[in-house]
């Protein structure tokens, strides 16, 4: 089976819990190794954020699941890593 490494997502949370909250929580998760959030958009009831996740070996299902468990939803899947090594993404002159 593939491992996926890295995962970036597109989540929309409730005010409560914060994002310090839900990066101590997924990063308690089994072969999680780093955590990062980024607070996108917020309105009145809700937060739009981007979460990182790098692991050697991640669940998406399980990374699902504690997100669901949060009261957030994932609305993308916006980038995944996955095999031996995390390929970073890089600029070609089609991108400018």
């Amino acid at each position: 089976m593939t491992k996926i490494r890295k995962i970036v997502l597109d989540v929309l949370k409730p005010h409560d819990p914060d994002i310090v909250e839900y990066s101590e929580r997924l990063s308690e998760m089994k072969y999680v190794t780093g955590v990062s959030i980024f607070l996108a958009e917020v309105d009145q009831e809700t937060e739009s954020i981007k979460v990182v996740i790098e692991g050697s070996s991640l669940n998406f299902n399980l990374i699902r699941r504690a997100i669901e468990e949060l009261s957030g939803s994932i609305h993308s899947i916006d980038a995944v890593y996955a095999g031996e090594r995390i390929v970073e993404e890089v600029d070609t002159p089609q991108d400018r």
